[in-house]
């Protein structure tokens, strides 16, 4: 090995101010000469007309070095003789390129007279482990080395703590949950509460007696609803499943219920929740427990029905859902809120369609105009909840709620232009995708919504 240091070199330089002074002597020695001696000396202005803005600056210097004083309106010498310093210290640099003394250097750069130049150079010379050939310094510990003596001689390369390393490839936000974060701050701008919505598993007490669902709706069916085996069903129902019980067989709150028997074992059995308005049925459970407040919540998490998977199906989705509890609460409240929402997420062409739901009514589907496909596409569902679900809860008479929801899926395949909703959930998705896709914004226009507003501008 070698060793190398570095050497500084600097050199000094006559400026062209400098340079003057050096041939025709410094300013302070040019304005003591032209001061004839004795008591008369010279007028001030007669040394500014003979030699301009270079008097002030020599009498300046003249002064500093007591060779001259003021008399009145007119200059005079106190000595008779002179050493013209400067001019032998840029003699000096002019000759050497520097100076002994520091002090000099440092009055003749704040006068501007002089200059540096710093020059680099290497000192290279033989080190301690000196050797004219390369030798390769060992990075790992190997097997090998381990097995024969080749350890106990290798010289290994030290670590170099200090090095920056690799930069670690950073997470990438799933499309869906960009979107799912979009609309999550739109609900808090709204001023919604989010719902816990962590238990996936739920009895079908509160995923559907509770919502007023008959035993024997199709939903129920194994063709539509996951069923768990372990644990098959809950212990106990929550306590006022008697009330439950008692409108779905012979009605109340102004309903006759459905007239059929209601099995205490059907409503124990455990599922994969098939819509997030499992939890919220406890939501409204809890808030009626409280005395009275309106509420607004929302939730949007995973929901499991049991559907072939194709090109636009999973077994397995999102649902976005929200719920505004109050006493005035109307469906054309509901509606009003919902031409509000939709225009956060930059839809404004709506309609709504009356539909039946076994725990709203009125029931409302909501369709907005799609342009590049040229109709009128379901978006989501709403309506106001019936009593025969609110008043079983122990919601006060007079207290109304209103809910709606729509699918994640949908407006995130619209976004990023995805064709097959495998390719956004599931074993078909590429990490290329996730790695690669851009920030949601829902007010903005993306992917398939872009050739939407072309196809709008050509048509009108």
């Amino acid at each position: 090995m070698v060793t190398c240091k570095i050497l500084t070199t600097e050199v000094w330089s006559v400026e062209p101010e400098g340079q003057d002074q050096l041939e025709n002597g410094s300013y302070e020695a040019r304005i003591f000469n032209a001061i004839p001696a004795g008591e008369q000396g010279i007028g001030i202005d007669e040394l500014k007309a003979k030699f301009g803005a270079v008097a002030n600056l020599g009498q300046g210097k003249g002064f500093k070095n007591k060779w001259i004083k003021k008399s009145g309106d007119r200059i005079v010498r106190i000595v008779d003789t002179i050493a013209d310093q400067t001019k032998l210290d840029l003699e000096s640099i002019q000759a050497t390129g520097t100076h002994e003394n520091k002090e000099a250097i440092k009055d003749l750069k704040r006068r501007n007279l002089i200059t540096s130049t710093k020059s680099f150079s290497y000192a290279v010379a033989k080190g301690a482990n000196f050797s004219p050939e390369l030798k390769k310094l060992e990075k790992d510990l190997t097997d090998d080395m381990l097995k024969g003596d080749a350890w106990k001689t290798a010289e290994f390369k030290p670590f170099n703590f200090e090095a920056l390393g690799l930069n670690p490839r950073g997470g990438h936000l799933h499309p869906l949950m960009k979107v799912r974060e979009e609309y999550r701050q739109i609900f808090f701008e709204m001023g919604f509460e989010e719902m816990p919505t962590n238990d996936y598993a739920e009895s079908a007490f509160w995923n559907f007696d509770a919502l007023f669902v008959p035993q024997l709706h199709a939903a129920r069916d194994l063709q539509d609803t996951f069923f768990l085996q372990d644990p098959a069903e809950i212990k106990e129902l929550p306590e006022f499943w008697k009330t439950v019980k008692d409108v779905h067989e012979n009605g109340g709150y102004g309903s006759l219920g459905y007239r059929t028997p209601w099995l205490e074992a059907e409503a124990k059995k455990m599922v994969l929740r098939t819509h997030t308005t499992a939890v919220t049925s406890q939501v409204l459970y809890k808030l009626a427990q409280e005395p009275y407040r309106a509420a607004k919540y929302f939730s949007i998490d995973r929901v499991y029905r049991n559907e072939s998977v194709d090109a636009t199906h999973l077994a397995e989705f999102h649902q976005l859902e929200g719920i505004i509890a109050d006493k005035d609460m109307s469906l054309g409240r509901l509606i009003a809120f919902l031409d509000t929402f939709f225009k956060k997420l930059g839809i404004t062409k709506l309609r709504f369609k009356p539909t039946y739901n076994p725990y709203t009514e009125p029931s409302m589907e909501i369709f907005s105009w799609h342009g590049g496909l040229n109709k009128w596409v379901e978006i989501g569902n709403s309506g106001m909840f019936r009593p025969e679900m609110l008043r079983p809860l122990g919601l006060e008479e007079g207290v109304q709620v209103a809910g709606f929801g729509l699918s994640l899926e949908r407006p995130t395949m619209i976004k990023y232009d995805v064709e097959d909703i495998r390719e956004l959930l599931g074993h078909k998705v590429k990490m290329e995708m996730i790695e690669n896709n851009p920030a949601c914004r829902l007010d903005k226009k993306m992917g398939k919504e872009v050739l939407t507003v072309a196809a709008d501008k050509i048509a009108n």
